[in-house]
C-alpha cells in the first residue's frame, strides 16, 4: 500500500481553515492539524478545531503561544472589537483585530513541526478577502514565506517541504462552495471574533461570513 505524504494544516476552527483541511485530505495528504492558544478571546474555536480534525480523520495538536504584549483587540480585553461595519469600511486599512506577526509565528512553528515529523507540505487557509486588511494573508507574503522555508530549513533545501495556500485566489462564497463539494461540516465551524456561544453577527468576520453564504446561495448551518 502506498504511503500518503504527511502535511501540517493550520486549523483555527474557522471556515477557511476547515475547507483547507478537507482540501488537503481530498488531495491525499495524511494531515496533522496544528492549532494555537495565543490568548485569543474566541477560545471556543480550539474545541471546534479538535472536532473538525476528528471528523476529517486527522491528528490534532494545540500549542500554547501566549502573547503578553497583546497588541490586538482579539487579545486585549480593554480593546473593543469593531462591530457593525460596512463592507467598504471592512476593506479599508488594517483593523484592530490584526495580531502583529501572527501568521509569521504560526508558520515558523508549523515549519519546525513539519521537519520533525517528515511532512512534505504546510497548508494555510489565507485568502484574498482577508488580505485587504491583514498583511500576513497576502499572496506575496505567503510566497515569501514559502521561500523562507525553502531557504531556511533542511527539508526545504532538499526540496522536501513547501507552503501551500489553495484558497488564496478565492472569495468567501467560492470557499464555501468548495467546502460543500468536499463535505465540510460547516456546522462545526465558527468565524466570530467575540468568542460567544452563538455568532454575534456584528463583527467583521461574522459579516463577511454572512455575505459569503448569501452569495453562495445556501444557509449557514452554524446558525
Amino acid at each position: 500500500m502506498k504511503r500518503r505524504k504527511k502535511a501540517i494544516v493550520l486549523l483555527s476552527g474557522g471556515l477557511d481553515s476547515a475547507v483547507t483541511l478537507f482540501y488537503a485530505v481530498k488531495n491525499g495528504y495524511d494531515c496533522r492539524c496544528l492549532s494555537f492558544d495565543y490568548g485569543q478571546k474566541q477560545k471556543r474555536e480550539i474545541a471546534l478545531a479538535r472536532k473538525l480534525a476528528a471528523w476529517a480523520g486527522a491528528k490534532f495538536i494545540t500549542v500554547k503561544l501566549p502573547l503578553p504584549w497583546k497588541g490586538s483587540s482579539l487579545l486585549d480585553k480593554n480593546k473593543a472589537i469593531p462591530l457593525d461595519r460596512k463592507i467598504e469600511d471592512i476593506k479599508k486599512g488594517i483593523p484592530s483585530t490584526y495580531v502583529p506577526g501572527r501568521n509569521t509565528m504560526f508558520l515558523a512553528v508549523a515549519s519546525s513541526f513539519a521537519e520533525a515529523v517528515g511532512a512534505r507540505a504546510i497548508f494555510i487557509g489565507a485568502h484574498f478577502e482577508d488580505s485587504s486588511g491583514y498583511p500576513d494573508c497576502r499572496k506575496e507574503y505567503l510566497e515569501a514565506f514559502d521561500k523562507v522555508i525553502r531557504l531556511g530549513t533542511k527539508a526545504g533545501r532538499e526540496k522536501r517541504l513547501s507552503l501551500k495556500f489553495p484558497l488564496i485566489e478565492k472569495d468567501k462564497a467560492g470557499i464555501i462552495k468548495l467546502g460543500l463539494s468536499l463535505g465540510v461540516p460547516f456546522q462545526l465551524t465558527r468565524s466570530c471574533y467575540q468568542g460567544s456561544k452563538r455568532p454575534c453577527m456584528r463583527c467583521d468576520s461574522c459579516i463577511l461570513r454572512q455575505r459569503g453564504f448569501k452569495r453562495a446561495g445556501v444557509e449557514d448551518p452554524a446558525l
